[in-house]
């Protein structure tokens, strides 16, 4: 049985692993604020999946901008 789509990213820590992920991947340059807290680490230690599915969903995105921009100007 699969869980109700309601429970998908519905608590902030699933939602604050999701964007941490994307944005990780989709910017590529440094962050300015390096250090991890240990709230931090432990939200990603429990919401990992969404982690992983934001740095996912982010190299998917990459390869769509590269694509459109291949088709633009080659």
């Amino acid at each position: 049985m699969r869980p109700p789509l309601s429970e998908f990213l519905n608590t902030t820590a699933e939602l604050h692993a999701f964007t941490l992920g994307l944005c990780e991947v989709l910017c590529p340059w440094p962050p300015r604020h390096p250090t991890m807290t240990r709230q931090l680490a432990r939200e990603l230690h429990r919401e990992h999946h969404y982690y992983m599915l934001g740095r996912a969903l982010a190299i998917l995105a990459w390869v769509t901008i590269c694509s459109v921009l291949t088709l633009i100007f080659f």
